[in-house]
């Protein structure tokens, strides 16, 4: 599980960390985004601080289990947010499995934090 762990943090770690930048920093594409979903800028920026943090977690998980362990754990219950906003604006199925499969990734990345 340990081998897993890893590759898992390495590779989520930097999605989570990179999307939550586009949300702190307000680029267009991620504006129209949060206006499809109809959320405040505040709350928006909240999410895109809360992913980052949560990649930074999986990555420092590595050095500190627990760390990771609450990081992977705090990214799956916002991805499966994410997965109910997209239903929620009856986004195409295509953006629900993509919110879907990053939420499997976090999920999975939990799980073998907790097994190893």
């Amino acid at each position: 599980m340990n081998v897993s762990r890893i590759i898992l943090a390495v590779a989520t770690g930097p999605i989570f960390v990179f999307t939550g930048g586009i949300k702190i920093h307000g680029l267009r594409r991620s504006l129209q985004y949060r206006d499809h979903f109809g959320m405040s800028l505040s709350l928006w920026r909240a999410i895109g601080v809360l992913e980052a943090g949560g990649g930074v977690g999986l990555l420092a998980g590595l050095a500190a289990r627990p760390l990771g362990i609450a990081a992977a754990a705090g990214l799956s219950a916002l991805m499966f947010g994410a997965v109910l906003t997209h239903l929620r604006a009856r986004d195409p199925i295509a953006a629900v499995a993509s919110a879907s499969g990053v939420l499997l990734l976090a999920s999975t990345s939990l799980v073998c934090g907790i097994a190893a």
